[in-house]
């Protein structure tokens, strides 16, 4: 982590990840970038279903390859790139065959390595392989849901699950939540854990760098008038006034459960994520 002399008030607590030490000195691959139009927190209707999105740096979008098609060709990595749209570090994946793929990094993985998609593949970093084939106690990412469905789970820096057991054509895993699931023993995965471990210790510092990345400001219940918000209103500074925390549509928050009681994918559910004290 790369910290600052405090010169102000928001270099003081400011820190960041020293990307020279890490990143290629190389432009995005032109073929595989393109503009896009960021939702920035809207639905289709264009109205806002998530508050505290929009303005930030315009970005480009990098096509990283979340399928893994190309099976029992090897690939080998020419760059390591930062990408605006998530945590992770991608890199440029050359195949044996010419074809140029982005993909999401393991830790550990530089410039001149290689990997490779194959049910016999060997057990290191970036390697994927179908779970049945992966030893309980392995570290695994991008892992597909349904066989052949893409990697939906484990993508953000430093993210891994843990192959726990393999029975029963299931594999559980223990997820990052510490829930452990069952997912599809046929179901690919890749070797290791996913790069920029040090994310969760960046420090923005001040209020323009959240702008920069699109983040706007979050005001409290308590600052505004009583019709905006429950917690509104009042002469002087007051408590919110209410038993239980409630959102600005009044709705109960903080601890009530909101998953589906019947939602069709409980059964593959073996534990629950361990919550508050439990941890």
């Amino acid at each position: 982590m790369k910290t600052y002399k405090p010169t102000s008030k928001s270099r003081r607590q400011m820190s960041n990840i020293n990307y020279r030490d890490v990143l290629s000195k190389t432009a995005p691959t032109k073929s595989l970038v393109h503009g896009f139009k960021r939702s920035v927190g809207r639905n289709s209707q264009g109205r806002i279903t998530m508050r505290h999105k929009g303005g930030g740096h315009k970005r480009l979008y990098r096509e990283v390859d979340f399928l893994y098609n190309k099976k029992d060709i090897p690939a080998k990595i020419t760059s390591v790139e930062y990408d605006p749209n998530r945590s992770a570090f991608i890199g440029l994946a050359i195949y044996k065959d010419g074809e140029k793929r982005y993909v999401v990094l393991p830790k550990t993985i530089v410039p001149g390595d290689s990997f490779i998609v194959s049910e016999k593949a060997e057990l290191k970093p970036a390697n994927r392989l179908p779970l049945k084939n992966i030893p309980v106690g392995t570290f695994v990412y991008n892992i597909e849901i349904k066989p052949m469905g893409g990697a939906k789970i484990g993508r953000s820096a430093g993210i891994f699950a843990q192959v726990v057991a393999n029975a029963d054509g299931y594999t559980n895993l223990k997820m990052p939540s510490t829930e452990i699931r069952k997912v599809n023993e046929n179901s690919w995965a890749s070797i290791g854990t996913v790069s920029n471990e040090e994310h969760h210790l960046e420090n923005y510092g001040k209020a323009g760098r959240s702008r920069w990345k699109g983040i706007r400001p979050t005001v409290r219940g308590t600052a505004m008038n009583p019709v905006d918000h429950p917690y509104g209103g009042g002469e002087g500074r007051q408590g919110r006034g209410t038993k239980r925390p409630k959102t600005m549509w009044g709705k109960v928050t903080g601890g009530r459960k909101t998953r589906t009681p019947k939602k069709y994918s409980n059964v593959f559910i073996v534990s629950r994520r361990k919550t508050g004290k439990n941890k």
